[in-house]
């Protein structure tokens, strides 16, 4: 058949396919022949590749469009309250050959060689919706700018390093910044050989972190100027240094200095009884203005985390996550639990110290939960996730205190699970009753870093 558009022009297929910018597949392709093609109703990515530009997917090396040199990506979008759109999840790219990825440079890898014009065709996501239905919001050409370029290459070449290392098996989405190794596979069981060891190594995908994506979105639709600010201001620094040697650097000035002294030394005015105190205080050591937020964290996705240490370096407070929920953690998978996603970011640890009733700062230290070190927390899940789902919550009650099998601090030298709540009425729905309470609803619980595990493992640790 003669196509609606020139397949190695790739002027003629961005045009082709802003055609679909407010529509939905369903309006644009073959109802009748997707029908007949397919059992299924296929992922959204494949009906569109198949009916509406006519090729048939495939895993090939090479760019969807190889002469054009651009590679089609769909990915879904999810609404805010605020009629603002986001990414709903990072995007995939390509699967890392851990065989052949180690004997390639970066200008002429398989990953630059496929991905370095990708057109991007974002779709919003509904629930209950067929995907047929859902509807085309954003489609533009994707390139990448010049300064994420040099941050994507150190990524890579991070990426490529573990693997030449025989750490493939070890690789997590917390090494790098923007350009991720995500696991991709059916299921655990997904794992390919790796060259220099005899471990089998998860199944890993090249994708951009989903804060990356957010960017991309807000790029296209024009809104990125006023809401960041940049910590690298140049190709040219770049190119020099990463963005952990650019924050170290701006911090360490102010090392074993008080929080009175860094104020004054900044020059910046901070309400120093607000809850956003810390991270305003962030800010101005790394030079951002207050009102915007910091674009290099925002697309790694980066997890800062302010810790005040005892004068014996123990951490005063464990280090708490977002709430989880029963109804969810009972029907969740290890590799794709909020928990893991959670482990798997880099971290930015700002280390306080108090001396003589005053918080002097010690240092900082970017940070990633190493792999044996995950394998402990996800012991700590999966207890959680079998006590919830047996509905043996409460262990006992003396007086009017609830004592809990959730692991506790004894269970794992890394994590724990404890309450996390305003008070003993705010709750969240069982999927199974407590057999001891016979309560339907319980107490908010989260996971929590041992104080002793951010001290010896983060703090500590050289």
């Amino acid at each position: 058949m003669k196509l609606p558009y020139n397949p190695n022009d790739k002027k003629s297929i961005v045009d082709y396919a802003k055609l679909l910018k407010g529509k939905t597949l369903r309006q644009v392709c073959n109802i009748d022949e997707i029908k007949n093609n397919r059992k299924g109703k296929g992922h959204f990515g494949q009906i569109l590749e198949e009916f509406y530009f006519f090729y048939k997917p495939n895993s090939d090396s090479e760019p969807d469009f190889p002469i054009a040199k651009l590679e089609l990506k769909s990915t879904p979008l999810k609404q805010l309250q605020k009629q603002e759109y986001r990414s709903k999840e990072r995007l995939v790219l390509s699967i890392i050959n851990y065989l052949e990825v180690v004997n390639q440079d970066f200008e002429t890898s398989s990953f630059w060689k496929k991905n370095a014009n990708i057109l991007l065709i974002f779709y919003l996501h509904q629930a209950g919706y067929d995907i047929l239905d859902y509807l085309i919001k954003l489609v533009d050409e994707w390139s990448f700018p010049k300064t994420d370029l040099e941050i994507i290459k150190q990524d890579w070449q991070l990426i490529k390093q573990k693997i030449a290392d025989g750490k493939a098996h070890e690789l997590s989405e917390g090494d790098t910044f923007y350009l991720g190794a995500c696991t991709k596979g059916a299921n655990a069981l997904s794992v390919r050989k790796q060259p220099f060891s005899k471990i089998p190594a998860k199944q890993r995908a090249y994708s951009l972190k989903q804060g990356y994506v957010n960017h991309i979105i807000a790029s296209i639709a024009g809104e990125t100027k006023e809401v960041y600010g940049k910590l690298i201001p140049s190709v040219a620094v770049a190119k020099k240094q990463t963005i952990e040697e650019i924050v170290i650097s701006k911090f360490k000035p102010y090392y074993n200095k008080t929080v009175e002294q860094i104020l004054k030394k900044t020059g910046v005015k901070i309400n120093t009884t607000a809850k956003s105190f810390y991270a305003n205080l962030t800010k101005a050591i790394l030079g951002i203005e207050l009102d915007k937020e910091i674009e290099e964290f925002e697309k790694a996705e980066i997890i800062v985390k302010t810790v005040r240490l005892k004068e014996n370096n123990l951490p005063k407070e464990d280090i708490s996550f977002s709430n989880f929920k029963y109804e969810e953690i009972v029907n969740e998978e290890w590799d794709e639990s909020d928990f893991k996603d959670i482990l798997e970011h880099k971290f930015l640890f700002v280390f306080f110290q108090f001396e003589k009733k005053e918080l002097v700062l010690r240092s900082v230290k970017f940070w990633n939960m190493p792999h044996e070190d995950i394998l402990e927390a996800e012991k700590v899940w999966a207890k959680t996730k079998e006590i919830v789902s047996k509905g043996k919550i409460v262990k006992e009650i003396v007086g009017t205190t609830r004592y809990t099998n959730f692991p506790n601090k004894s269970f794992n030298s890394v994590s724990h699970v404890r309450p996390h709540a305003t008070n003993a009425a705010d709750t969240y729905p069982l999927p199974t009753k407590d057999k001891l309470t016979k309560v339907k609803e319980y107490t908010k619980h989260c996971f929590w870093l041992n104080n002793t595990y951010v001290r010896d493992e983060i703090y500590l640790k050289k």
